[in-house]
């Protein structure tokens, strides 16, 4: 992972795909001198050619090489996959923080699209669809059956593209129909104010190519309004990740200057490295240091991070370095636990193979992967339960995921009794009408607890009494080469 190669990692993303990425010019080679298993290439080449000769219908050969170029890397762990040219130009766009689409914040509320909050003028904005209203058809399509991700792709499609939503609004009779043309949408990863005399709240939604630049304005304006700040909470709620060097500065920002904020253990040499809190790590481009015009009180000012299950990736980095260092108290639930590097390896101008190459290791040497952070005050997301954060699948949960690296496979009892608990909640959750959460609004319960922290009050602690083990050094896998040297990032020309 050399300096100036810029790395994405995250999960969930815009439209619930897990990912982390680091850009890379050319792919390296395993081992050389491996025999290739002639035999099995050869079953290969005969299915090819029984499916060519023998299926029901002709079949492209591009679409079965490349479903078999797909299925060979998915087998792998449920982060490495093939992207194809429109996967590809998705994954890039949901990086740079745009999309072509119509601007909504969208979740699902009793089996329809809810709209969270339009984006500011954006084609939803301009049409007046409100915060509230539940879409209930897309075009001729019903939303009752389909997935949150299936209506978000049928919202998508090319610049200009014409579409129509039926909604349906609280106190109106009749469904109201709305002809939108779609855009290119910039969507702010960073929201920021003053919820009460001297203390504030930073959310950070994803982490993205200009999320440094947004955080740094906002913190600006908090302090330009609140001189005198007595505490600051630090929002990663459901932040699926993103761009590495993101997190970095995000923690840089907080944390004493050249601290490590986050290492990676891989087998490539290249894939064993430490990652510190300068300039060369969080903004290798030629430009403006992000952080360089932050006041100096950052430092010093008390901070809440506030997690949960949808904290991932790239959040889980900036929560487990500020916790390491007891620069911030970590409140919420247990994080996602995805602690695991991918590699972009481009196999033409518009295709890739994203490949897990190492693991992350907070500066403690505590493993991410399959693990998470645990909270140093469990907070349950309201005052009587986790409601739907107890849901979530977390990295543990899916198919062929890897281990922490430590070799040690979790304590059976352990695991029985966390998903004993777990179940309880689930149970609590369906029982009851959940509405989606307004981060940063007076009904924020979480938000809420992390205030009366800052301000030395009780906090309402979880129901549930976290069973899972803390982590320690020994979970370090250690290294057998020596990290390559750091060096400067090279000037853009």
């Amino acid at each position: 992972m050399n300096v100036k190669n810029i790395g994405l990692i995250g999960v969930g993303m815009v439209a619930g795909f897990a990912a982390s990425l680091q850009f890379s010019a050319m792919a390296q080679k395993g081992d050389a001198n491996a025999p290739l298993p002639l035999d099995e290439l050869r079953q290969l080449a005969d299915v090819y050619g029984l499916i060519k000769s023998d299926y029901v219908e002709p079949v492209e050969d591009k679409k079965l090489l490349s479903q078999a170029i797909s299925g060979m890397v998915a087998s792998l762990d449920p982060h490495s996959v093939y992207l194809d040219k429109k996967a590809y130009r998705e994954m890039k766009e949901s990086m740079q923080g745009r999309f072509v689409g119509l601007g909504i914040e969208v979740a699902m509320e009793d089996g329809y699209v809810k709209i969270v909050s339009p984006i500011e003028d954006s084609p939803a904005f301009r049409a007046g669809i409100k915060p509230g209203d539940l879409i209930t058809r897309i075009d001729s399509t019903p939303i009752k059956g389909l997935s949150l991700d299936e209506a978000i792709k049928k919202m998508r499609g090319l610049p200009k593209s014409k579409v129509v939503l039926t909604i349906a609004r609280k106190g109106e009779d009749k469904p109201w129909i709305v002809p939108l043309v779609r855009e290119e949408i910039r969507v702010q990863s960073v929201k920021g104010k003053i919820v009460e005399p001297g203390y504030g709240w930073l959310r950070i939604s994803q982490f993205q190519e200009l999320t440094l630049d947004e955080m740094s304005k906002k913190i600006n304006a908090l302090y330009a309004q609140e001189p005198a700040l007595k505490g600051l909470v630090l929002d990663l709620r459901n932040d699926p990740g993103g761009l590495l060097p993101g997190a970095v500065g995000v923690s840089a920002a907080f944390l004493p200057y050249d601290k490590e904020i986050v290492s990676t253990v891989g087998q490539l040499k290249t894939s064993n490295e430490k990652l510190y809190g300068r300039r060369e790590f969080y903004a290798p481009r030629a430009g403006a240091d992000p952080l360089a015009r932050l006041p100096a009180a950052l430092k010093n000012v008390p901070i809440v991070v506030l997690v949960n299950g949808g904290s991932a990736s790239a959040s889980e980095i900036v929560a487990g370095a500020l916790q390491d260092y007891k620069r911030a108290i970590v409140m919420g639930t247990q994080t996602f636990g995805k602690g695991s590097v991918q590699t972009l390896r481009q196999l033409s101008e518009d295709t890739a193979v994203k490949l897990t190459t190492a693991r992350y290791f907070t500066p403690s040497g505590r493993s991410i992967q399959a693990k998470g952070i645990v909270p140093d005050l469990m907070v349950d997301e309201t005052a009587d339960g986790d409601g739907l954060n107890s849901l979530r699948v977390r990295e543990s949960d899916l198919e062929k995921h890897l281990s922490d690296g430590s070799g040690k496979e979790p304590d059976p009892a352990l695991k029985a009794k966390r998903d004993e608990m777990e179940e309880e909640q689930r149970a609590l959750a369906m029982s009851k009408s959940r509405k989606p959460l307004d981060f940063g609004s007076s009904t924020d319960f979480q938000l809420a607890q992390a205030l009366n922290h800052l301000k030395g009050l009780p906090v309402k602690l979880s129901k549930v009494e976290t069973v899972l083990a803390k982590d320690d050094k020994s979970a370090l896998p250690k290294l057998d080469v020596k990290p390559p040297e750091l060096k400067a990032a090279p000037k853009a020309k």
